[in-house]
């Protein structure tokens, strides 16, 4: 459908849903449009009729999936509802873009990357940090070099609230940093992971410390909270020539990267490392204002199209799950390490 309008089907119109509702509408009116929204609850319904008067709504997923004029079906469903609306999305040929995560399980995520294939339908996880100004810079310096070796990576995403009912803290914030680390690493996977998570309230743990290991001897480390006082979102990532901090509620200056390091020799005694610091210069990059969400759907809506355009697919969203399903089990198991299932590539 190279050039071609793209009509947009949005399922949920709740926290989420608006957000993809209006950033679809923003692009060209040539290139793209929300045509419908579904969602069970007449209210919302009501909210974009009055917002957006040339969008129809529905209550009925099937009468979204029987038009023929749409293209893609956006999904801003709670996480169990995922694996079904997208495989009958997929059924019915649509493209989808499926809220984080994907799917629930491995099972359920490799069914739809499957399904996908097999339909020659795309499929897309909406990952917005990946389209962030300041984790794209941080990609390009990982890519030229110049922060070196990386050593590892140290994220805080705590908060008070908002608890979730469907997913635990692991599953709701959790992924932010896998598809951060995702895409910095071009997809390497970690080889294991351990956690240990506490549910101070009911059945679903509301504080994790995730640490992951990579097979090159990176390793990774994420604090995820819903019970802290403040709200605090902040990344390191050392390398053995620079460092990175990405503080996402700075207003300015949010990466600052250090021209400092350890430099270790060894000495004319075989038992004994001499260890230098190097303190450098600190700089903060100028990054483009621009509206993550806004990038990653204009993205999308390009490769359908038929044009060259980076996305998160499907295939990165399974990678998310295998990570967050051997998390989940060694949190389940007070932090034993588990083994993160890899499937070997055919050929290899």
């Amino acid at each position: 459908m190279s050039g071609r309008l793209v009509n947009v089907g949005v399922v949920g119109y709740g926290y989420w849903g608006p957000n993809l509702v209006r950033n679809f509408m923003a692009l060209p009116s040539d290139k793209a449009r929300v045509k419908l929204v579904c969602d069970a609850r007449a209210e919302r319904l009501a909210g974009v009729s009055r917002v957006y008067p040339s969008i129809g709504v529905t209550a009925d997923y099937d009468v979204l999936l029987r038009d023929p004029e749409i293209d893609l079906v956006a999904i801003a469903t709670p996480v169990a509802s995922h694996f079904a609306l997208a495989e009958k999305a997929l059924n019915a040929g649509k493209h989808v873009l499926v809220e984080k995560p994907l799917a629930g399980s491995v099972a359920e995520a490799e069914k739809l990357v499957a399904l996908a294939r097999s339909a020659e339908r795309k499929l897309f996880v909406d990952h917005t940090f990946v389209f962030t100004p300041a984790v794209r810079k941080m990609r390009e310096l990982v890519q030229t070099g110049s922060m070196g070796e990386l050593l590892y990576y140290d994220s805080t995403r705590i908060n008070l609230g908002i608890f979730q009912h469907d997913v635990d803290v692991v599953w709701d914030l959790v992924p932010h940093d896998l598809s951060i680390l995702d895409f910095l690493l071009g997809g390497m996977m970690p080889s294991s992971v351990s956690c240990t998570g506490v549910a101070h309230y009911g059945d679903l743990a509301d504080l994790a410390y995730v640490t992951l290991y990579y097979p090159n001897g990176f390793i990774a480390h994420i604090n995820v909270n819903w019970l802290a006082p403040v709200k605090i979102r902040q990344i390191l990532l050392c390398g053995d020539k620079q460092m990175m901090v990405y503080d996402e509620h700075t207003v300015q200056e949010k990466v600052r990267i250090y021209d400092r390091g350890v430099r270790v020799t060894n000495s004319e005694d075989v038992y004994q490392k001499l260890v230098e610091y190097r303190d450098g210069d600190m700089f903060a990059p100028k990054l483009p204002n621009t509206e993550a969400l806004h990038a990653e759907v204009e993205g999308i809506v390009d490769a359908i199209r038929g044009d060259r355009a980076e996305v998160v697919d499907g295939e990165c969203g399974l990678r998310i799950v295998r990570s967050l399903e051997a998390i989940t089990t060694s949190m389940n198991q007070q932090g034993r390490p588990v083994n993160v299932d890899i499937p070997a590539i055919a050929g290899r």
